[in-house]
């Protein structure tokens, strides 16, 4: 399965205590109902730092192809006999983002357990990064030849990078955070001590500890990095391997 050409990064804001029952729906009933409509589900996530997250991924070939396929589940029967049980779990689901591929994640090769698989190791982090539309480009150009060789360097096997989608949200049934540009990247790490092993050796290197807050001081705000465990259902899994290379062919010339 190659990578997406539109990208929801959905964050689910839930009851306390709800997370569990709603990544056991998840997996049971709205994983292959979606793939069969056409959509890509690289990836559902327990928010490693919030016990009432849930994080997931969904692509789309292109935004043309997105309402379609998102009434047809919404619409569908899968949905009809289980929206209240889901959306009972849930406070917010309004949190989404879209972003169109720089580098994006390339699922070739990766195949989806079954269900009652094991729990996976691994952790996946996602780094939200606020740019002005006038910067965007030279931002992740600078990102890809300058920051990128300091965080592999430094343990990060760098999965995927993306820019906002800036069309308008074809499906206004389901909100998304439009108006908004962002800057995202994918690293995989072993788990949450490679992650920390990661950050403390950037902070000791000083020219890669230099180049990255020079890079940050060009945000429009502090990133948010989310720091994600699969669930057992997920693709992604987060662990650096070689089945998690990702060397895209999704790649974009200029931000819209």
């Amino acid at each position: 399965m190659s990578a997406s050409g539109v990208l929801e990064l959905r964050q689910y804001s839930l009851r306390p205590g709800c997370r569990e029952a709603l990544v056991t729906l998840f997996e049971r009933e709205f994983v292959e109902s979606q793939e069969a409509l056409g959509m890509a589900l690289p990836g559902q996530f327990r928010d490693l730092d919030d016990p009432d997250r849930f994080v997931w991924l969904r692509g789309f070939a292109d935004m043309s192809a997105r309402p379609a396929a998102l009434a047809g589940f919404y619409d569908g029967p899968v949905w009809r006999a289980h929206r209240e049980q889901a959306n009972a779990t849930m406070l917010d689901s309004d949190d989404v983002l879209l972003l169109r591929p720089l580098q994006g994640l390339d699922l070739r090769g990766l195949q989806r357990p079954v269900l009652g698989a094991a729990p996976p190791g691994g952790l996946l982090v996602a780094s939200v990064c606020a740019v002005s539309p006038d910067t965007a480009t030279e931002l992740a150009t600078d990102f890809e030849t300058r920051l990128r060789p300091s965080l592999e360097a430094h343990g990060a096997r760098v999965l995927a990078t993306y820019l906002s989608e800036t069309a308008r949200n074809n499906f206004p049934r389901l909100p998304v955070r439009e108006d908004e540009h962002v800057f995202v990247w994918f690293a995989a790490f072993a788990d949450a001590a490679a992650h920390a092993r990661h950050l403390a050796a950037l902070a000791v290197d000083p020219v890669a500890d230099a180049v990255f807050q020079a890079w940050q001081l060009r945000l429009e705000a502090p990133p948010q990095t989310l720091r994600l465990t699969p669930t057992p259902r997920s693709l992604l899994r987060g662990v650096p391997d070689d089945s998690l290379t990702t060397l895209s062919t999704a790649r974009t010339k200029e931000p819209a």
